[in-house]
Formats: structure tokens, C-alpha cells, sequence
């Protein structure tokens, strides 16, 4: 018995000795190297966890386990079929996840940034803002009692400008009047998209990438489709107002918050664009579609 402890305690002090000789070594890039590859692997799980690509993951983890395993357990036919689909592999992730990747690139892409508020953050600047969230407000609630379909985005850090193009350029002064006679149901841009940029009515009647979420309520129409596609490849902020129920929807994020009021809807944009709320959970919204 007395040999076999010399034995273990001999490895455990070799273990703990080589253990020691590692951590020494161990200089403040290695440290700052590991904290920055934790963040990018934070962020890609982030990003992956509520889109297919979460599913693409899961799929290549299996694939990796089982060519390291035909590699251990030298079995030659199945190394061979999948060393070779290992190659061709990585180009048929990136044509079929194409949507994805360039999502995540593009998010990736965006710096901070507080809505609207991009000239000054004086009084006066805040004060505008607020009027013009006002403005919104009410231009959408009277839509939302008139059952006065609407889809109106709030152009953020990252530049709109191949949607803009698929619509007509207005670039007038925001007014609550002009967005209702943009959505009046026999105007000619009603059934497209408004996009708002530095506080002005930009471009309408513009068209939208539809979500490619398969978990989508059935019950929401091309409007909120196409808010939570926006949404889920820009910051934008994108307004609904349902021809059907006058429900009003507000997607940011990939995510679809669903029955504003007047009030929830002037809180959840002053949080979004003025900034002056911190918390993360909207005080306004009654139910939220993922």
C-alpha cells in the first residue's frame, strides 16, 4: 500500500508542480486573449440561440463528434466521407445560411447609438425628440382606432438605404397628418413600409424583408412579418398597426412586442430612442412574440 501512495503522491505532485509551472507562465494578453474569445463566443451564442443557425450548430457539433471519433477508432470508410464533406462543407453553410451570417455581420457592425438623439444632447435637442415621439404617437393611434394599416420604421446606426430605394423619396417634416394620408387605404404607398431618418418622413412605400423565423404566430400578417425580418437584420425600430384589430406592434431586436396604448407605446420609445430608461423590460406591452 505505502508504494502505491508513493506512487499517486509522486503524479499528484508532479501534476501540481506542472499545474504551477503553466500558471506562471500565463502573461496579461493570455489573460485579456481569453476574456475577448469568451465575449465573441458570448455573442455568436446570443446571436445563434433564437434563429436556425442554432440548429446549424447543433448539427456540425454532431458532425465534429463523429469525424474525431471514426478518427480515434480508425474507421477508415466513414473518416474518408466525411474529410471530404468537411471540405465542400464550409461553402454550402455560408450559401444556405447566407441570410444569417450577413445579419450577424451586420449587428456586429453597429455601435452604440441612442436612437434619433445623433446631432446633441441638449435640452433643446431632447425636447424636439419628445415632440416628434408625440407626434407618433398620436399619428398611430388614430390609425390604430380607424383599423388604418401602417408600417413605419425608425431608421437607427445601421443606414436603411437599399430598402429606401425600393420606395419613393419624400423627405418631408414629420407630421401626424402626412402619415396618415401616406396609409389612407387608397393612397398609393399605403401598402408599403415609411421610413423615418434624422427626424424626417425619409422615403414611403418601401418593401421590407419578410421574417425567416419558422416560430412565428400564425395569426400575424405580412405587416408584423415584415417588421421582425427589419428588425432582425438592422436596429431598427419598427411600428405596426394591424389592418385587421388595430393592434399596435412595435419589433425591435427580432422580437415582437404586441398591444400598445398611447401611453405604453410613448414610454417604450422614449426608453428606445431617448434613452433616459435603462431597464431592460417594457412597462407598456401586454405580450411578446419571439
Amino acid at each position: 500500500m505505502a508504494f502505491f501512495k508513493n506512487i499517486f503522491a509522486s503524479i499528484a505532485s508532479g501534476w501540481e508542480n506542472n499545474v504551477w509551472a503553466y500558471l506562471r507562465e500565463i502573461k496579461i494578453v493570455d489573460v485579456i486573449d481569453i476574456l475577448v474569445l469568451a465575449f465573441l463566443l458570448h455573442v455568436v451564442y446570443k446571436f445563434m440561440r433564437d434563429r436556425r443557425a442554432g440548429k446549424l450548430a447543433l448539427g456540425l457539433a454532431i458532425f465534429m463528434g463523429i469525424l474525431i471519433l471514426s478518427s480515434v477508432l480508425k474507421m477508415h470508410a466513414i473518416q474518408f466521407i466525411f474529410s471530404n464533406f468537411y471540405q465542400i462543407g464550409l461553402l454550402a453553410v455560408v450559401i444556405v445560411f447566407q441570410p444569417e451570417l450577413r445579419a450577424g455581420l451586420e449587428k456586429m457592425g453597429n455601435t452604440p447609438f441612442f436612437g434619433l438623439k445623433n446631432l446633441t444632447s441638449d435640452t433643446k435637442e431632447i425636447a424636439a425628440l419628445n415632440a416628434d415621439i408625440d407626434i407618433l404617437c398620436d399619428a398611430v393611434c388614430d390609425m390604430a382606432r380607424t383599423k388604418t394599416g401602417a408600417l413605419i420604421v425608425i431608421e437607427r446606426s445601421t443606414k436603411l438605404g437599399e430598402y429606401i430605394k425600393s420606395g419613393v423619396i419624400v423627405n418631408a417634416q414629420l407630421s401626424s397628418f402626412l402619415l396618415r394620408n401616406i396609409f389612407f387605404n387608397k393612397a398609393p404607398l399605403h401598402d408599403g413600409a415609411v421610413i423615418l431618418r434624422g427626424r424626417r418622413v425619409f422615403a414611403a412605400g418601401c418593401f421590407l424583408p419578410l421574417s425567416t423565423k419558422e416560430d412565428i404566430v400564425q395569426d400575424l400578417g405580412t405587416r408584423h412579418r415584415a417588421a421582425m425580418g427589419l428588425s432582425e437584420c438592422s436596429d431598427a425600430i419598427v411600428i405596426v398597426v394591424s389592418e385587421e384589430t388595430g393592434t399596435i406592434s412595435l419589433a425591435t431586436d427580432g422580437t415582437l412586442k404586441r398591444n400598445f396604448n398611447y401611453t405604453s407605446l410613448k414610454q417604450e420609445l422614449v426608453k428606445l430612442l431617448v434613452h433616459t430608461r435603462n431597464d431592460g423590460k417594457s412597462t407598456g406591452t401586454q405580450e411578446e412574440t419571439k
